[in-house]
């Protein structure tokens, strides 16, 4: 039985890397012309595109039964879509925050950086697939390379919405550190998530999500991303309800 800290030691080098990139962030962002900064999140926005596409992609490997997965894909964001807005979760995660800028004394886009950091760092195949693997074998290689990456994205989102971003690793604590701790049940579950057509299903529900992030970052629009969480847990139920049907 792997100890408390093998389990979820990827977890805990997440939350310091990107509380060091929210530090390093504060310290740039004063220095920064608001231009620059700006041209840091437009950055970030473009590669959660390219990323979000690249998950997104998974889609086609996600087939239930004779049903495509990007109709699955479509189905799990429309039910999934209708009940996290009727779970008001979009509005819920800015009352957090907002309870957090108070409690803290925070200033400026606290809110908006605390929700759109929380999204980026937890929606994904690594923050799902690397706690799962760290809980069971107490390998955190996945987690460790996340890590390396939220710590520039944190220093680029912190430039621009300062130090809310600091505040997302309480939400990758909690997420990440559940998944870690409830792996064994899971593996049950999720015998081999490298070619299990319901992780792909996940995987590419979650990469339209973060699209959804990527405009919001460069401002294209505005998605209430939030509320799309729900279809990401129901993906493997409308992948068994395709595959009997189909």
């Amino acid at each position: 039985m792997l100890d408390f800290w093998t389990r979820t030691s990827g977890t805990w080098i997440n939350v310091i890397t990107v509380l060091l990139g929210t530090c390093l962030g504060l310290l740039l962002q004063n220095r920064l012309p608001k231009k620059m900064q700006q041209i840091l999140t437009s950055a970030l926005g473009l590669l959660t595109l390219w990323i979000g596409a690249t998950l997104a992609d998974s889609l086609k490997q996600a087939q239930g039964g004779k049903i495509d997965g990007v109709i699955l894909g479509l189905l799990c964001l429309a039910i999934g879509g209708i009940l996290g807005e009727a779970l008001q979760l979009e509005d819920r995660l800015a009352k957090i925050g907002d309870w957090l800028q108070e409690k803290f004394r925070g200033k400026g886009r606290f809110t908006e950086g605390f929700v759109a950091s929380s999204l980026l760092f937890c929606i994904g195949p690594l923050a799902f697939l690397g706690s799962l693997n760290n809980g069971l074998t107490g390998d955190n290689t996945l987690l460790v390379l996340k890590a390396v990456m939220d710590a520039i994205a944190s220093l680029a989102l912190t430039s621009s919405y300062g130090i809310g971003v600091g505040f997302s690793a309480l939400t990758i604590l909690l997420y990440q550190g559940s998944i870690s701790l409830a792996a064994g049940s899971l593996a049950t579950l999720v015998p081999d998530p490298q070619s299990d057509p319901r992780i792909f299903l996940v995987t590419g529900v979650g990469g339209l999500t973060i699209l959804g992030l990527g405009l919001n970052l460069l401002q294209v629009t505005r998605i209430r991303v939030a509320s799309f969480l729900p279809a990401i847990p129901l993906a493997p139920i409308v992948y068994w309800l395709g595959d009997r049907i189909g």
